[in-house]
Order: C-alpha cells, then structure tokens, then sequence
C-alpha cells in the first residue's frame, strides 16, 4: 500500500503530481457542514453585529481565509495523505453539537463547527495540510465569544484594576477622587467602570489583531506570542487611560464624559493600544537585532 493511500485515491487528490485541490470533495463537505451548522452559525454571526465586544468576529473568516489563499502554492507542493481519522474527529464534532444543544451551551456548539471543519480538512488532506493551516484554524477560534462564565470571572478584576489605575492617575492629575469597589467618586461626578470599560474589548480585539499584525509584518513565529502576551498589559492600561479622560474631561465639563465623547474615546484609546503594540514590536525586534549583531 502506497503512503499516500487513505479516503481519498491519490488520482483524486493529486491527479497531476500533487498540484491540485479535490474541489468536489471539498464543495460537498462544505455544503454539509454549512447545512448542519447554519443555526449554530446563523446565531454567531447575529451576536457579532449585537455584542460589541465581538464586532470583530465579522473579520476573523475572512483574514483567514485570505492566509489559506496564500498558501495555497505551499499546500499544492505538499503531498496530501488522507486520513480516516478525520471521520473520527468530525464524528466527536457533531457529538459535541448534539450536547451542546441538549443543554443549551453556545460555546460547545459553536466550537463543534471548528472541530468539524478540521476533521474534514484531516479526512481530505491528512496531517500535513493540517500542519500547513494551523495557524489560519486557530485564528478561528477568535470568532467564537468566550463562554459567559470564564468572561464573568475576567471582567471584573479587570474593572477593579483599570479603576484602581484610573484613581492614582486622577490623584496624580491633582484631582480629588475617592474609589469604591469600581465606582470613582469625583468632586462633579461619579464614575462606574462598567465591562465594557474593563479591558475585555480591547483585550479581544487587541489579540486578534496582534496574530494578524505578526502573520503580515513578522516572519519569526516567536512574535505571535509574544505580541500576544503584550496585548494584556496594554489593553488594561489603555481602558484605565479611557476611564482617567473620562474623569478628566468630566471635570471640565459634565457633558464630554458621556454619548458621543465617551464613544468617541474608547476609538481614540483604541488606536493609540494599537499604536503602542506597533510600536513594541518594533523595540523587540531591535533589541533582537542589536543581541544577533555580534555573531
């Protein structure tokens, strides 16, 4: 037997010496899986344009889908070596969905779809396509919400760290403030860091978009890592940022803490983190320069 033998004949899949892609395969298990999770999905995507902390979930499918077209020349020189395990896989995948909808847990249904889909891309192109995408499937993982238990235990400390950070910055600005719990009390107003001023966003998005940076900007896979453990820190402290001009503006007048000025805040804030992740891997990547120069 052939080392190439599995599901698939090595005529189907690589008929032309492993330089083209079983499109019927692929149409037909897209269509299933598109089949048996349209509610699953239809659901997500309905969350992505409600929840704004995931409004970056619109982007996720479609920044990885463009890494796998770049790939694809690396994936026509890789010879496909189908597996029956991937039945296994998409077998578990569609298990986990029926009991994710028996007890009505979203993140276990929603995951069941990315279990699936690497189930058919091992039972079509083995393991090695499955070493060539790993990147773009786990980026996938990033469209999906945390589970509400896991964000409720995240949330708060974060309030309670980015309002602890917001009174010693206002304290440091030389104005009165008096904190309890994650509500600042201020000489005109009164602050209550709410989730949404917790960091969670920005943590969020602010980690996809650090994956992102690095995939398209950094060649050297220890960046992604490292720009993601760098996205925590930053993102805490440009919410306790946002929650200070908040404070700041609200003392000099009462209406720029609220509507359109404290939206328009978090953007700002949100840009300036981006500015700074930016910004940090390029310091990175000249310390690395400057310790590789001698050898």
């Amino acid at each position: 037997m052939s080392s190439n033998s599995g599901p698939l004949s090595k005529e189907t899949v690589a008929p032309a010496g492993g330089r083209a892609f079983p499109w019927p395969a692929i149409i037909w298990f897209a269509v299933l899986l598109i089949l048996c999770y349209a509610p699953v999905l239809l659901r997500l995507i309905n969350q992505w344009s409600t929840d704004e902390d995931m409004g970056h979930g619109f982007f996720v499918p479609l920044v990885a889908g463009y890494m796998v077209w770049q790939k694809r020349d690396r994936l026509l020189e890789t010879a496909a070596a189908p597996s029956w395990w991937g039945l296994a896989v998409i077998g578990y995948g569609a298990v986990q969905l029926y009991a994710a909808t028996l007890g009505a847990e979203l993140f276990l249904a929603r995951t069941a779809f990315l279990i699936s889909l690497i189930g058919v891309l091992l039972f079509l192109g083995g393991f090695p396509y499955l070493r060539v995408l790993a990147f773009p499937l786990f980026l996938l993982f990033f469209m999906v919400p945390i589970p509400a238990i896991v964000y409720n235990q995240i949330t708060f400390p974060l309030q309670l760290f980015a309002t602890r950070l917001a009174e010693h910055a206002l304290s440091a600005f030389g104005i009165p403030v008096l904190r309890e719990g994650n509500i600042l009390e201020l000489a005109s107003q009164r602050l209550s860091v709410v989730e949404a001023c917790s960091g969670i966003r920005s943590l969020l998005s602010l980690s996809f978009l650090s994956l992102v940076y690095a995939w398209f900007f950094d060649r050297k896979g220890w960046m992604r890592p490292v720009l993601l453990i760098a996205t925590v820190p930053i993102a805490i402290v440009a919410n306790a940022s946002r929650v200070t001009v908040t404070g700041l503006l609200g003392e000099i007048k009462p209406e720029l803490a609220e509507g359109f000025f404290h939206t328009a805040s978090g953007w700002v804030i949100f840009m300036v983190a981006l500015i700074i992740l930016v910004v940090f891997h390029q310091v990175v990547n000249k310390v690395y320069r400057l310790s590789h120069a001698g050898k």
